[in-house]
């Protein structure tokens, strides 16, 4: 116990540069060091899963918490390489989705409750954004509980939004009926290697007591910009041709970049062709 308060300690001091106090006694220590040590995976060792154990940990992630009892997630399976090779040429910077033992996408799926309503004689008059919100929730909910459980056994994840570049291309690949659209992908398998911590932005910026109130969200970001850069510097700028080098680069910068480029802009279309509205 004392070993995890120490574990957990550390890796919250490298997340977010604050040090906390931990009662060596508090029960579930082991489990909060596993969530406080999260790291993604991206190179995996060259060893199966067992499906027992895929479709248990399935099962646990299905367990988690669901809005209304609506149970609007669904877990795609992705063990036919060739519709792998399908998505992951659309995501041409991600090879590791090719290497992972296991490649999951997790789906929302708005179609279930429509469909409930005609069975039993009853009207759908809640079509609207909130059951796109819903669903989608759904399932990152449960795209976070699988990589919990998987942690535990020892697996290592890394979630794949960009599945959502092309969602019309994984959507005909996965054959996802209308009302079903992919929320993320996730590549699991066991490390080969342990991989690095993330630093997060510090508490001050992101947890709210009570309501939001004026700071400092400036000087903030710049504390964050320079920890972090000590902690795991940027190996290269991002479009360099259109910005330039500059001499710090940090991760407002990256974020800034990366988003002043046209992403996703046909999304909006994409899930009002597959059934939802999103008024």
């Amino acid at each position: 116990m004392a070993n995890d308060a120490e574990s957990i300690r550390a890796a919250l001091l490298e997340r977010f540069g604050e040090t906390f106090a931990l009662d060596p006694r508090l029960a579930g220590l082991d489990a909060l060091a596993k969530i406080a040590g999260h790291r993604s995976q991206r190179r995996f060792a060259p060893r199966a899963i067992e499906p027992g154990l895929l479709r248990l940990l399935c099962a646990c992630a299905l367990s988690a918490p669901s809005k209304s009892d609506l149970q609007q997630c669904d877990i795609v399976i992705v063990s036919d390489m060739a519709i792998r090779k399908t998505i992951v040429a659309t995501i041409p910077d991600m090879p590791w989705i090719l290497d992972a033992p296991v490649f999951l996408v997790f789906a929302a799926n708005g179609a279930r409750l429509p469909a409930l309503c005609e069975m039993r004689g009853k009207p759908f008059p809640n079509d609207h954004l909130d059951q796109f919100f819903n669903a989608a929730v759904d399932a990152g909910i449960v795209l976070a509980t699988f990589i919990q459980a998987a942690e535990a056994v020892g697996l290592g994840c890394c979630p794949i939004s960009a599945i959502r570049d092309h969602p019309q291309i994984a959507s005909e690949a996965l054959n996802l009926p209308q009302r079903v659209i992919p929320v993320a992908g996730l590549c699991v398998g066991w490390p080969a290697q342990s991989g690095e911590i993330t630093p997060r932005l510090s508490l001050d910026t992101t947890l709210v007591d009570n309501s939001y109130s004026e700071h400092n969200l400036a000087g903030e970001i710049d504390a964050y910009d320079h920890r972090r850069a000590a902690l795991r510097p940027y190996r290269r700028q991002r479009n360099v041709g259109r910005w330039g080098e500059t001499q710090f680069y940090g991760w407002s910068e990256d974020k800034a970049r990366q988003y002043a480029e046209p992403t996703r802009t046909d999304f909006g279309a994409f899930v009002r062709r597959k059934g939802f509205h999103l008024d």
